[in-house]
């Protein structure tokens, strides 16, 4: 069924982004997605089956313009955007005396960069229609480390975008705006997709429930984000248990 409602999704090439991406698209909203490149985004476009009502906008989220552009060719082309999901983010795992200056740049500039720009335009564009959506998807393990994975950029990026959410969520309530977070502990993407047995049994041990999610779980929280009328400032975590204590 064909719906007027849009939404721009980053990093809509692959994974979550393109999972969330898929479920809206099959929900006859309109969707523009955010990639680096455009071959990444035609190539999920094909994937997609090239619908109509997907306009892929490339271009580097942690640059300004980049956001401006993404918010200008949605308005043309659909009238208004009613949803942001802040998908694109990067994660490097390893201890904070081994980052590398161009890693720390580069979480800094996808992951909170990313965040920032686009949602500056969606804050802007959302309280004039007095409604409307921000999604991001940030991380559990910013809400509680663990020593089995070191990971101090992650933990600083994403813990950060868990406290803007509901910063945020405040700014903007008087307007209409709702403000949400849903944080993934372990997702089988196709960053795992290669992974050996070795990796996946210890992916498994990083929630209480010993298992990993998939993209639908995270599709399902985002939908449950975006249909709710009465949630706002919330960060859910989707982690098999991860964030419930330790175990």
């Amino acid at each position: 069924m064909k719906s007027n409602k849009t939404v721009i999704v980053t990093g809509a090439s692959s994974g979550i982004g393109f999972a969330v991406t898929k479920a809206y698209l099959d929900r006859g909203y309109n969707v523009v997605g955010n990639a680096r490149t455009l071959d990444r985004l035609e190539a999920a476009a094909a994937k997609l089956g090239n619908p109509t009502n997907f306009l892929p906008v490339p271009g580097d989220i942690a640059l300004p313009a980049t956001a401006a552009v993404l918010f200008e060719k949605a308005i043309a082309a659909f009238g208004k955007v009613d949803i942001l999901i802040n998908n694109a983010g990067i994660f490097v795992a390893k201890p904070l005396a081994e980052y590398s200056e161009g890693e720390i740049e580069a979480v800094i500039d996808t992951n909170i960069k990313g965040f920032l720009y686009p949602s500056q335009q969606a804050a802007a564009h959302m309280a004039k229609n007095k409604s409307g959506h921000i999604v991001t998807i940030t991380a559990s393990l910013a809400m509680q480390p663990s020593a089995k994975v070191s990971s101090i950029m992650a933990i600083l990026a994403k813990g950060g975008l868990n406290s803007a959410t509901r910063g945020l969520a405040i700014e903007l309530a008087g307007s209409g705006v709702q403000v949400n977070a849903v944080a993934p502990g372990i997702i089988l993407t196709p960053l795992h997709g290669n992974a050996d047995e070795g990796t996946r049994n210890f992916l498994k041990t990083l929630s209480p429930s010993g298992k990993v999610g998939d993209t639908q779980d995270i599709v399902d929280a985002v939908l449950y984000m975006t249909d709710s009328k009465f949630t706002s400032g919330t960060v859910l975590p989707i982690d098999g248990g991860a964030t419930a204590g330790s175990w």
